[in-house]
């Protein structure tokens, strides 16, 4: 009978050993999965981007307060410069005569006609500058003849001033808006070009692969894969285009002038100059100063903030 007990109790004992085993097992398998399943959510977590709409206290401060606090020490500044008289004034008009002339403008009717008339040219000269640049850029970057043949010329009349190619555009095409427009593309367009070449040439190669594997190519794999690839140092290519084109314009309409060719800021800035008009020299600078920055805050900031967002880097909005 004592045999027979200790046998039981040995039984007993093993079977308790595997019960334990098992549930040590099933404890293991569920905080394994527990683990896994917090991994799993903690990577989901990196990859998502929180994107929250900014309130409007945030806005006023993170963007409105500073420049108005730059523009108001700006205003400061120049007219304590003013009072202390370190220029003669007709050297440097104080705030107030400045205004005046953009109240004169105004109530004459060509305060908007300056602005509109460089704006047009300019928004025209750009538009044709990216319908040649654009397809310029895909060509180079992708045919290498074509990169060693003109690739060096693109980037040198990239670094030509602008200003130099009025006096020959005049000669060749005369004083009409054709030569403001000549003078725009010969700016903007190498810009844009090696914008877009600089953009393809950071694309990952392996993305031109998986494209080329489901069928993309040609003219498809330039449309799906290599320009949205490329699209932020395209992108950046067309801020700097637009650059270029801006700057070209003033360059022609301060050196050319014409009455067929109307009163742009370029001709304005030029006429403050002959009439020795310092007020109408600061307008002219800061109305030219004024359309550059309206146009990126219109146009190009939206577009840059569409593609960060859209690639997950871009937090608040």
């Amino acid at each position: 009978m004592a045999g027979t007990d200790k046998g039981v109790d040995v039984k007993g004992d093993a079977h308790d050993d595997v019960t334990i085993t098992d549930d040590i097992k099933v404890d293991a398998r569920k905080n394994g999965g527990e683990d896994l399943a917090g991994l799993e959510a903690g990577l989901d977590a990196l990859d998502s981007v929180q994107v929250r709409r900014a309130s409007l206290r945030e806005t006023l401060t993170r963007k409105v307060l500073p420049p108005v606090t730059a523009v108001a020490l700006v205003l400061v500044v120049w007219q304590l410069l003013v009072w202390a008289e370190v220029v003669p004034a007709y050297k440097l008009p104080s705030p107030s005569d400045v205004w005046g002339e953009v109240r004169d403008a105004w109530l004459q009717g060509t305060l908007l006609d300056y602005i509109w008339t460089s704006v047009s040219r300019g928004l025209l000269g750009f538009l044709l500058a990216l319908a040649i640049g654009t397809p310029l850029g895909l060509l180079v970057a992708r045919v290498r003849f074509v990169r060693a043949a003109i690739g060096p010329i693109l980037s040198g009349l990239q670094s030509l001033p602008s200003v130099a190619w009025v006096p020959p555009a005049v000669l060749w095409l005369g004083l009409n808006n054709s030569m403001m427009y000549a003078v725009i593309l010969l700016g903007a367009v190498p810009s844009i070009a090696n914008g877009l070449v600089a953009g393809i040439d950071q694309i990952p190669p392996l993305f031109l692969r998986a494209g080329r594997t489901l069928g993309a190519t040609g003219l498809r794999e330039a449309r799906h894969v290599v320009m949205p690839a490329a699209l932020p140092g395209y992108l950046a290519g067309l801020k700097q285009g637009w650059a270029f084109s801006w700057r070209s314009l003033m360059a022609a309409e301060i050196i050319a002038s014409s009455p067929d060719l109307g009163v742009g800021l370029g001709q304005l800035l030029e006429n403050g100059r002959n009439n020795s008009s310092m007020s109408q020299v600061f307008l002219a600078i800061f109305l030219i100063l004024l359309v550059g920055i309206a146009i990126d805050l219109l146009i190009f900031s939206p577009l840059e903030r569409r593609v960060l967002r859209s690639r997950g880097l871009l937090v608040t909005r």
